[in-house]
């Protein structure tokens, strides 16, 4: 059973957010939200050869 948290986006009752009550694991119900421009401006995680170059660049 899933119950609808308390929305700090701003959507209110059309928040498509739900956690199970039980456990409280989050789940999305309905459409895919907008993408945000910020998150796809800039990569979640840095690629392996950025991060192993500023390494050896440290190191040095």
């Amino acid at each position: 059973m899933f119950e609808q948290p308390p929305c700090s986006d701003g959507h209110g009752s059309d928040c498509p957010e739900r956690a199970c009550v039980e456990c409280g694991a989050a789940v999305l119900a309905g459409p895919d939200p907008s993408p945000d421009p910020a998150r796809e401006a800039s990569p979640a995680r840095p690629s392996a050869r950025r991060t192993a170059g500023a390494a050896t660049r440290a190191a040095a």
